[in-house]
């Protein structure tokens, strides 16, 4: 069974800082990707890895606050935010593919974790 775990949410203070993590298992990926989503919007791409090769790729509005990493031999990814804004309050979902990123590929791939909860305030 594929699973992508999420974990590392919460609630934060406005220029504070979280690390999101996501445990993967049941299969192998070849990327990973990082989307949130925020209420009354679409589900938007925040950053990803592939995971063989460890190239990072980010969405240009993350203005480098973001950065995804992993541990292979945690089979974990990871995302760290820093100087948080309101406007980062979204639910963050994990998500793996069984495709190499490119830059300016926002492909969502084909296994989607649970989400967990960012909240920022001001």
């Amino acid at each position: 069974q594929v699973q992508l775990v999420e974990s590392g949410g919460g609630l934060v203070q406005a220029g504070g800082s979280l690390r999101l993590s996501c445990a993967a298992s049941g299969r192998s990926f070849s990327s990973f990707g990082w989307f949130r989503q925020a209420p009354g919007k679409e589900r938007e791409f925040v950053a990803g890895i592939n995971w063989y090769g460890s190239s990072t790729y980010y969405a240009d509005s993350m203005n480098g606050r973001f950065t995804i990493s992993r541990d292979k031999a945690k089979k974990t990814v990871y995302l760290q935010m820093n100087s948080l804004k309101p406007e980062d309050t979204a639910v963050y979902y994990c998500n793996g593919a069984t495709f190499l990123r490119r830059q300016g590929d926002y492909t969502a791939g084909e296994y989607w974790g649970q989400g967990t909860q960012v909240t920022v305030v001001s």
